[in-house]
């Protein structure tokens, strides 16, 4: 990655490593990081090389498991024996089986118009009551239950006439080899189609109805992820170099066949929530004070940022620390990345990260960072409901640390952003929290 430059070298003044939570609240040592005289915690840290060398112990045990431990990925298949009901998974699928597919659904659609008996798509459901989350997968899969949508029928002529026109654009991109966005997918035909999360609705339908990935349709979705830090990689045959990106960080390509060639020196992969936080890690230079690749897609997930993630782990096999806000939305977050979403269940497999730690802003944080009263917000009704439902979720009940956590928002009714920790100096995250949290391995 380069040498870094000498005056990117971090310089902190001896600390006393007392343990003493009133020598650390009353704490007035003044650093060029921190804008705030108050540093609460800053005595608890340790010099850089000792978080460093506590870092490269986690990667090791990331990259050298104990040999019981090293075995073979569980897939659906190995485990479909044992489940209540049958599923279904997507896979790649290039562009001439597309096409194929494709053909052979409008043939013997034709077959069935001709023989007198009309024509209607059998369209695998993603109702939520159609999706199972599997402990052994560790994500949530789609159950193997469809439902019919006929072109003679007035409940569903025209998501059938919708469909039938996704797949003839798909079929034109096929031919073409192009790849063209979701909204451009929408304005080839507005007026049918009338708003665009109808089309984006029924292009997933297409791919489940097709067995195969949304990336193989050759529709991808605008721009949204960003990445910056210790990563190199191509990028359609073009050399980035993620440490040269500046604040704004490089734009995640929305076409995941493009990337190639990733090089990384990297210890770990922080997953952040926010475009604020991530941009304040960018400035800072957190990444070289403490070598990682940080990544956020600026709120939900986009499909682009979460098959980039798993990208990045399967190839550099690193652990992937998530910082997100303390809130019940900051966990439906972090659990769409590790354990997929309900609406795309279909490419859990394609699309999930499996073993993302939960970093931060966890809820007892707010007591233990002494996060002031006035920079902690009170949940409302509906952010309450939330965070008890996710407390009925199986990929919440797996993780009794996350029930904890949540069981505590729940009854403390507060949350709070990342940006609650700016109360203590514009630079506290990433020169006092995140250091604190890596020194002491404290993550779910």
């Amino acid at each position: 990655m380069g040498e870094e430059k000498k005056n990117n070298k971090r310089r902190r003044p001896d600390t006393d490593n007392s343990n003493s939570d009133t020598d650390d609240s009353l704490s007035t040592i003044k650093t060029p990081y921190l804008s705030h005289k108050s540093a609460p915690f800053q005595k608890r840290l340790k010099p850089d090389t000792t978080i460093l060398e506590s870092l490269k112990q986690l990667a090791y045990s990331i990259k050298n498991p104990p040999p019981s431990s090293s075995k073979k990925p569980i897939t659906l298949a190995d485990v479909s024996a044992s489940l209540s009901s049958s599923c279904r998974e997507v896979t790649d699928l290039s562009l001439s089986s597309v096409q194929s597919e494709i053909e052979t659904l409008v043939l013997s659609l034709t077959k069935s118009i001709l023989a007198g008996n009309g024509f209607s798509f059998s369209v695998p459901s993603r109702a939520s009551s159609n999706h199972l989350y599997i402990p052994e997968l560790d994500r949530i899969v789609l159950k193997d239950k469809s439902s019919s949508r006929p072109f003679a029928a007035v409940g569903s002529v025209r998501k059938a006439t919708v469909t039938a026109r996704i797949l003839s654009l798909i079929h034109q991109l096929c031919l073409r080899s192009i790849h063209v966005t979701k909204r451009d997918l929408f304005y080839t035909d507005v007026k049918l189609f009338q708003d665009q999360s109808q089309s984006d609705a029924v292009l997933d339908d297409v791919s489940c109805l097709l067995g195969c990935t949304r990336s193989s349709l050759n529709v991808v979705a605008s721009e949204k992820g960003i990445v910056v830090g210790r990563l190199v990689f191509s990028d359609n045959g073009d050399m980035i170099d993620c440490t040269k990106m500046g604040v704004g960080g490089k734009a995640i390509p929305p076409n995941i066949d493009r990337v190639g060639d990733i090089q990384s020196d990297a210890l770990f992969v922080l997953l952040v929530e926010k475009d604020a936080a991530f941009m304040r890690l960018a400035e800072d230079r957190f990444y070289n004070r403490f070598p990682c690749i940080i990544i956020t897609a600026k709120g939900q997930p986009d499909v682009a940022t979460r098959l980039f993630l798993r990208k990045l782990k399967l190839e550099l096999n690193l652990p992937v620390l998530a910082l997100v806000d303390s809130d019940p939305y900051g966990l439906k977050i972090l659990s769409v990345y590790g354990c997929g979403s309900k609406n795309m269940s279909y490419d859990s497999a394609n699309l999930t990260t499996p073993d993302i730690k939960w970093l931060g802003i966890r809820p007892s944080d707010l007591d233990k960072y002494k996060i002031p009263e006035q920079c902690r917000l009170p949940m409302t009704e509906q952010d309450i409901k939330t965070g008890k439902d996710l407390l009925e979720e199986d990929f919440v009940k797996k993780n009794p640390g996350w029930v904890q956590e949540l069981e505590l928002m729940v009854k403390t009714k507060q949350k709070a952003e990342i940006q609650a920790l700016s109360s203590f100096g514009f630079q506290y995250l990433s020169e006092v929290y995140l250091p604190l949290k890596l020194q002491q391995r404290d993550w779910l």
